[in-house]
This record gives C-alpha cells, sequence and structure tokens, in this order.
C-alpha cells in the first residue's frame, strides 16, 4: 500500500471524517498536525499548490485534494486502486 500522509487539525471536522473514511478502508497514515506544529502548515501549502486550508491528502506522494476530493475518488471507485502499491 502507497503511503499516506494527511495534514489535520484537531478542531476540523472534515479532517475526522477524512480520517475515518481511512481508518474504515484499514489505511494506515501519517498525520501531521498542523495546530501543533505551525511550521508545518508553510510546507503543507507549498506541497498542495497554495491549499491553505486542511485536511491536504497525499497518496504515494501525490496531492489528492481535501476531504471531499478524497470521498469522491472513493464513489468513482478510484481510491482502492490509488492506494495500491
Amino acid at each position: 500500500m502507497k503511503q499516506v500522509e494527511i495534514y489535520t487539525s484537531p478542531l476540523c471536522g472534515f479532517c475526522h471524517a477524512a480520517k475515518r473514511l481511512l481508518d474504515q478502508k484499514g489505511v494506515s497514515y501519517a498525520e501531521i498536525n498542523v495546530l501543533t506544529n505551525p511550521g508545518r502548515k508553510a510546507e503543507m501549502i507549498a506541497r498542495a499548490d497554495g491549499g491553505r486550508t486542511v485536511p491536504q491528502i497525499f497518496i504515494g506522494g501525490v496531492h489528492v485534494g481535501g476531504c471531499d476530493e478524497l470521498y469522491a475518488l472513493e464513489r468513482a471507485g478510484r481510491l482502492d486502486p490509488m492506494l495500491a502499491a
């Protein structure tokens, strides 16, 4: 399975929803909390081509977007293939 990274904030409902979907699928992920690690927010913005809101999700180093985009990939049947090694 490809590495999944998700930039989050503990106060973000969309972050919780994205993590819930990944948890339901049994996907492990590296969570980067930008609230407790504010220096990582600039890293997130740079990697996400200017995306400033959380979550920002990366699968295998590829930026897939936020929660809505993650669920759209799932609905389209494209998330599992993207996660596969």
